[in-house]
């Protein structure tokens, strides 16, 4: 019981340090411009005076959190393997403009129509990450130079696409979209669940797509923690070496790891695609991949850490706007997550060598184990070839890059 508590700790310290650490920050930063910092963080805690507005509030948060939480699950399923998938924001670009141009151009019932919408979306997200995987695998290619790279291929692609043959938008309109989807392919909103708990109706709708994420979370949770692909996954991770001697494929590991950290990625515009603007435009919602590294960071590339961090990055960004009202820059949002990000990297670092330090203590006091199996002073047991048996078991607590 005492070790799991420890493990527990250790695993949350990382990230409650880093959170106070970018406050502690931010406080000096906001003093320094001269700006009372207690007012600022007054002002960005207040979700309004009424129940409508703090109904609202919740709306915003819960809405601009879906998003940032599948992009922190589609670089944490990569960071599990060992790889930095930063190439997310070219891949669910892509995979918006390509399921809103595809959802626009069919018409089929609704559930059929939203799930070729869905299905597109993570087929392309997975084919532009796999990109990435195959040329890791059969080049040498590291995976940060080439996603990088495919980012702005992405960009520039969508952009051609956007101003060219998938335009939808009318000449000479100041806003540059795609054709609109129709009815059966949105998805509705839940405030009809929030009027049933006997909250009051927000002015905006709170995203169906919401169930989407939770699924997608609880998948992916199962499939890293109690399946045999998510244990080679994470043995790939932490010793390709020790995973090709226990049997594992690890080129075709990093392939399968970067399909699904695309398919994810493919996700991530859906939400506001399908739930309010309907079109894929020049002024859709843009950044989510990067945001999602730091998201998947500070929730220490787990599910339910992701979402908390999602929630908080949510809280943060719906913070600006009533910065700005309140004469205080909106800036000072920008710089918490940025020290969030640098904190979180650091404090990470000090909870890895405080378990580390901790298991090897707890080693010590253990004493060495046997050192054979019987009482013959026979040898440890030694694979067909001649060498010595490998053992790949991966602690639960461990797995993950650092970053």
């Amino acid at each position: 019981m005492n070790g799991l508590v420890r493990r527990v700790g250790l695993s949350l310290l990382g990230p409650v340090l880093a959170v106070l650490v970018a406050l502690v920050i931010s406080a000096v930063v906001i003093a320094l411009i001269g700006q009372d910092p207690l007012e600022a963080f007054r002002v960005m805690t207040n979700l309004g005076d009424s129940p409508s507005q703090q109904v609202q509030s919740i709306v915003v948060i819960l809405n601009r959190a879906v998003p940032l939480f599948l992009a922190g699950l589609a670089v944490a399923v990569a960071f599990r393997m060992g790889l930095f998938n930063i190439g997310v924001e070219g891949q669910y670009r892509m995979a918006t403009i390509l399921a809103a141009a595809v959802g626009a151009a069919v018409a089929l019932p609704g559930p059929l129509h939203l799930l070729l919408i869905v299905v597109v979306a993570m087929v392309v997200g997975a084919l532009w990450a796999g990109i990435v995987g195959v040329l890791k695998v059969t080049r040498g290619v590291s995976e940060v130079i080439s996603s990088i790279m495919l980012n702005f291929i992405a960009l520039g692609l969508a952009s051609f696409l956007l101003t060219g043959p998938l335009r939808g938008s009318p000449p000479g309109a100041s806003i540059v979209t795609t054709a609109e989807i129709p009815e059966s392919g949105r998805v509705p909103s839940l405030n009809g669940l929030l009027t049933a708990l006997g909250l009051a109706a927000p002015r905006s709708g709170l995203h169906g797509f919401l169930l989407v994420a939770v699924v997608v979370g609880v998948v992916v949770a199962v499939l890293l923690q109690r399946t045999r692909f998510g244990f080679d996954l994470r043995a790939t991770g932490l010793s390709p070496s020790a995973a090709t001697a226990s049997g594992v494929d690890a080129r075709g590991m990093v392939v399968k790891t970067m399909l699904i950290s695309g398919g994810i990625a493919g996700l991530i515009g859906l939400p506001d695609l399908l739930g309010s603007q309907y079109d894929y435009g020049t002024e859709f919602t843009a950044g989510l991949g990067f945001l999602g590294i730091a998201v998947a960071l500070l929730g220490r590339s787990t599910p339910i850490g992701i979402a908390l961090a999602a929630l908080l990055f949510a809280f943060l960004d719906r913070a600006a706007l009533p910065l700005q009202f309140a004469d205080i820059p909106s800036s000072v949002v920008t710089i918490i997550q940025g020290t969030i990000v640098l904190a979180v990297v650091i404090a990470n670092e000090i909870a890895r060598r405080l378990a580390l330090r901790s298991a090897e203590r707890a080693g010590a006091a253990a004493g060495p184990g046997p050192q054979t199996d019987g009482d013959d002073g026979a040898p440890p047991p030694r694979a067909p070839d001649g060498g010595q048996r490998v053992h790949t078991g991966v602690p639960g607590g461990q797995q993950g890059a650092q970053a």
